[in-house]
């Protein structure tokens, strides 16, 4: 039975760009600052809020003012102007982050801290912990009630010149909270010597030898250590992280700006994060909530998907582990229930060759086609991760590989809300309809190409 949390919450779907009058994630990220009275907490893999024309080092070099202000480019310097303020005020701020990328690395949150005793700043390398692995969760939270979860990534240009889709919840202190206990345990990770709490593991789940934690359930229960994290999962005589039957949810009463619809009843709610071994209490895994998503579709119904990469197996490890559960929960539903798969994936510049989308013959690319220099580098591009099928609406900022769910910080909200549900499914259609999406068609050597 689902435990009960009840509580009133306003959650609204933020969107950049194209379809809907929906909200910004500038705009989201701007209220945060603006609207915190006492603590705001972020986790951002990279940050590149203020733009920097006139560095050759930088992507944004030879842009003129004109073009800077086309792109958009000062939504990500007002971000930072209120971030500023914010500390101003004596908020207290902690920072989170990966190593950032050149040329400003974490010049940012580091300048945002300095001289300034209530703004902390840690940058976590997860590659020390699992071998491999980023800090790529997108989360604000804002006085332990208000949160952002989405895949906008603390750069201007995402702000600006990316698709991204992410949650804004406000008035909800039951899920800010233990988002807030997941942002303890990475900024723990911070604060401790990994090779103190590190062992190599043959892992016999994935077939392969890798670094984990040393309280990993990926261990034998007699070769694990305490746990140092304030909170983490207490399972005995368990080996791996097996899908719990009865994670937790909130039940919560949700008011949805702007869709006329409401409803004083709780309806069920969640969060799942990863890697695993940063869980705690019953939270399922962000595995286990996109499998769940996937199997929540009805009888004859459509599931939706959208995300930047998808790939059956590894990126980052030294030996390629194959992964097939999301591709297996999708094959089980089609041919179980008779659902329509829609998987909508990014094609552009950067683009894995070995996408693992042959499988699905209704699959589409959102293409981005080649610009020159007409727009900034890694700009242009579908950057969503989210799920939604006909009852349940999952979104996340990881993306469909599996480094993302087993060696990489992740974070993802979901909900059976159906106002929530209908208008992913129009943003999700409105991108899947869009002369931008396009079909893809096998061939004989067993690739894929797109027309």
């Amino acid at each position: 039975m689902h435990r009960s949390m009840k509580d009133s919450c306003s959650p609204s779907l933020c969107e950049h760009y194209f379809y809907f009058h929906v909200i910004e994630p500038a705009d989201v990220f701007r209220w945060l600052a603006g609207n915190s009275s006492r603590s705001l907490d972020i986790i951002a893999q990279y940050w590149q809020l203020v733009a920097h024309p006139k560095d050759p080092r930088s992507g944004d070099y030879g842009y003129s003012e004109d073009d800077m202000q086309r792109f958009g480019a000062n939504e990500g310097f007002e971000v930072h102007q209120a971030l500023e303020n914010a500390a101003e005020r004596n908020i207290s701020i902690r920072l989170l982050q990966h190593s950032g990328v050149y040329p400003d690395y974490t010049e940012e949150p580091s300048a945002l801290a300095s001289g300034r005793p209530n703004v902390k700043n840690v940058t976590l390398l997860l590659k020390d912990w699992w071998g491999s692995g980023i800090v790529h969760a997108k989360v604000w939270i804002s006085d332990s009630q208000d949160v952002y979860i989405g895949s906008a990534n603390n750069d201007w240009k995402s702000l600006t010149q990316v698709k991204e889709v992410g949650i804004y919840l406000v008035g909800c202190p039951r899920i800010a909270e233990n988002v807030e206990i997941y942002f303890d345990n990475l900024w723990k990770l911070a604060h401790i010597n990994s090779s103190t709490y590190t062992k190599s593991v043959w892992d016999q789940q994935w077939q392969t030898v890798r670094k984990v934690p040393c309280w990993s359930h990926f261990l034998h229960p007699k070769e694990r250590c305490r746990s140092p994290l304030p909170k983490y999962v207490k399972v005995k005589h368990v080996t791996g992280y097996p899908m719990l039957s009865d994670p937790d949810f909130f039940h919560v009463s949700i008011e949805t700006p702007g869709r006329n619809y409401s409803t004083s009843q709780p309806q069920s709610s969640y969060l799942s994060f990863a890697p695993p071994e940063l869980l705690f209490g019953k939270y399922q895994t962000d595995e286990q909530a996109w499998v769940d998503t996937i199997k929540s579709v009805g009888n004859g119904a459509t599931l939706r998907i959208s995300t930047m990469d998808w790939l059956g197996q590894s990126q980052y490890m030294s030996q390629t582990v194959y992964w097939s559960s999301l591709s297996s929960a999708i094959s089980e539903v089609v041919f179980s229930k008779q659902a329509k798969v829609k998987l909508l994936v990014a094609y552009w510049a950067h683009f894995i060759n070995n996408t693992d989308v042959i499988q699905f013959n209704w699959t589409g690319y959102s293409k981005g086609t080649a610009t020159g220099n007409i727009y900034p580098g890694y700009t242009r591009v579908n950057h969503g991760k989210y799920a939604v099928s006909d009852v349940r609406a999952h979104i996340g900022t990881s993306n469909l590989i599996w480094d993302y769910f087993y060696s990489t910080a992740g974070v993802s909200f979901g909900t059976y809300n159906s106002a929530i549900v209908s208008q992913l499914q129009e943003i999700f259609d409105a991108d899947w309809n869009s002369p931008y999406a396009v079909a893809v068609e096998p061939l004989e050597d067993g690739h894929a190409y797109s027309s």
